[in-house]
């Protein structure tokens, strides 16, 4: 009676464990568990914890848009995964499930065409980017992982029922019976090596004919194993749990690198868009001017003042400032569209980016073109005496450089300290050291320690009905130990191991050093971007200036006859490549401000995506 009731007692055990145990349980404590590890591994690698999921909302800005626009989609899957039709045998009903917060990205009426700032950018970026996501994700994989890892060194469980009804008609008399077995076990391998396992079998033999003869079983097993030379000690056994626990860091930290990298690029393609923008409104004016050049020139040719191959040449500019008008205008449009896929947003979305964005960069980059203006003023030939006077030039220096414009000395110091992904090669330097070991271990013998007991008898088979209850004695079964050794006569896949090893670590001893050298690269080539932005902003202000004066006097030379149209076309060419340079080299010279930041590792990006500029002062 007591064997039946442990045997329901197990079926109804593994019944609650398949109803508690669904899908859903599953997903949300593995959600927990890899969220608990990235926090962990965020505050060991960064020294802080910040908010971190892999579940976007549904109302993510890609997704409004493409409703409240009308746009066209193909499919469900366009709109989102809560949006697709279950399948046959969808494990569960409820998700995923739509995730509505709000208004997340400050963007409010998409039902019309909207405006995004800078700021609103970089939000949306991290909401709606593919890539962003995926970045995201490879930090969760990692998580996941490394709980993989850690569950080899836990407890592990295992629980068995089995029932088996056989009826045997080969002999005289058939003979019919059923055996119902259960067996619950337990394992656990250490990180010294050591490996030991436990389990208990309780078997119930019943004949169902022959007077219904039965017999119970109850048989405990135990066994622990020990390496004592290869492949013994943590630093050998846990070196996958080891390595998946840097793995996870160094996903934190590509993940931080990305985030800056990806900020400053947003950054550079929205003030890109901007600058298209500013060339199409240069265009426009300079069209206008060479339509009326084109009509003064004809007026002044009636008139006999002109000959007619002047107006011929004022018509043909004027074409052709129309062409560069149009084509100004379609390569913003193209800019522009791909500026909304590289955020996550539909290309044909009706998005339009602030201009105003690029006119406060430009007046907040006045004073420092009005600074080095008073510092790089032209020779003045009136004053020359000698031709080494003339021929002396006044080189760029720092002299009034701008708050990013550090020592390259500092910058790399700040790099050093701070960038994620030499850290990361610099770690891996040491993974190839350890790997270096545990191909050393290899080369050596094997010596395991077994030992074995068991206790009791087992009555699993039909014939066993008829023999007598199973007894469970403590101190009466079978014992034994076992010495095992695998002496290292062949070894020669392992030695090759074992040399690669040492190529390897040369590699990544290379690898960290190549990335060094990068990154001083990288700073050395964004200071001097700093320092010609900021003198091409002096220069190109001071170009605008000249062509502004220059077009104003070949007009009046012009009307006074004193000029031919070939001069004011050429005046307004310069004022036109003028213009466009003066804003490429505003918006080279900020795009510049953040790159430093981004290569020194000081500028930081939050959960949202938004940036904190590293303070000047603390430079």
């Amino acid at each position: 009676m007591g064997v039946r009731t442990i045997f329901l007692g197990l079926l109804l055990c593994g019944f609650a464990l398949q109803t508690g145990c669904n899908p859903t349980n599953y997903r949300t404590d593995t959600d927990k568990i890899a969220g608990n590890i990235i926090t962990e591994k965020q505050v060991q690698g960064t020294g802080k914890a910040s908010k971190f999921s892999i579940e976007r909302p549904s109302d993510v800005l890609r997704r409004r848009l493409l409703a409240n626009q009308n746009l066209p989609t193909s499919s469900p899957a366009s709109l989102g995964t809560d949006r697709l039709k279950k399948i046959e045998h969808w494990p569960e009903k409820n998700y995923p499930a739509a995730i509505s917060e709000g208004n997340i990205d400050n963007i409010n009426d998409v039902n019309k065409p909207i405006t995004i700032t800078l700021m609103q950018a970089l939000q949306i970026g991290a909401l709606n980017s593919f890539d962003y996501q995926t970045q995201k994700e490879n930090v969760f994989q990692s998580a996941l992982s490394l709980e993989l890892e850690r569950h080899s060194f836990r407890n592990t469980f295992v629980a068995q029922v089995q029932n088996l009804l056989s009826t045997d008609t080969t002999g005289d008399r058939a003979v019919s019976g059923t055996v119902t077995s259960g067996e619950i076990g337990a394992s656990r391998k250490f990180q010294s090596g050591a490996e030991i396992s436990t389990s208990i079998a309780i078997d119930l033999a019943n004949l169902l004919t022959m007077g219904g003869a039965s017999s119970t079983g109850l048989a405990g097993e135990g066994s622990i194993a020990i390496p004592l030379l290869r492949g013994s000690g943590r630093h050998i056994v846990a070196e996958p749990l080891t390595q998946a626990e840097r793995d996870t860091i160094y996903a934190i930290w590509n993940f931080e690198r990305y985030k800056k990298l990806f900020a400053v690029d947003i950054a550079s393609k929205y003030l890109s868009v901007l600058q298209q923008l500013d060339k199409i409104k240069n265009s426009e004016a300079d069209y206008r001017s060479r339509i009326s050049s084109a009509k003064r020139s004809r007026r002044l040719a009636d008139a006999g003042r002109i000959q007619e191959i002047e107006v011929d040449q004022a018509v043909q500019n004027e074409l052709t400032s129309r062409q560069k008008w149009i084509a100004a205008t379609q390569s913003y449009k193209r800019q522009l569209d791909s500026f909304k896929t590289f955020l996550g947003l539909p290309p044909d979305a009706l998005i339009e980016l602030d201009p105003n964005e690029l006119k406060n960069l430009a007046a907040s980059m006045q004073q420092l073109i009005d600074l080095n203006a008073g510092e790089n003023e032209t020779i003045d030939v009136n004053q020359v005496t000698s031709d080494s006077d003339l021929l002396k030039l006044l080189e760029a220096d720092y002299k009034n450089a701008g708050p990013y414009e550090i020592e390259e000395s500092l910058a790399t110091k700040l790099a050093f300290e701070n960038r994620y992904d030499l850290k990361t090669a610099d770690g891996q330097v040491y993974d190839a050291q350890r790997a270096v070991v545990v191909a050393a271990d290899a080369l050596g013998a094997e010596l395991t320690f077994l030992g074995s007991a068991n206790i009791g008898s087992r009555r699993d088979k039909i014939g066993d009905a008829t023999s007598d209850n199973s007894r469970f004695v403590a101190n009466r079964g079978v014992f034994y130990t076992l010495l095992t050794i695998d002496l290292p006569l062949d070894r020669k896949r392992k030695s090759l191991e074992y040399r690669n090893s040492f190529i390897k670590l040369e590699q990544a001893v290379r690898t960290m050093q190549a990335a060094e050298d990068t990154i001083k690269t990288e700073i050395r080539n964004t200071l001097r971007d700093l320092l010609e932005a900021r003198e091409n902003m002096y220069i190109q202000a001071k170009a605008v200036s000249v062509a502004e004066k220059r077009v104003k006097s070949v007009n009046m030379f012009l009307e006074a006859g004193r000029a031919q149209i070939r001069d004011l076309l050429e005046a307004q060419d310069a004022l036109l490549d003028a213009q466009n340079a003066l804003t490429a080299a505003v918006v080279s010279y900020r795009v510049a401000e953040l790159a430093i930041q981004r290569d020194t590792g000081v500028l930081e990006v939050d959960e949202k995506g938004l940036w904190k500029e590293y303070s000047p002062g603390g430079i």
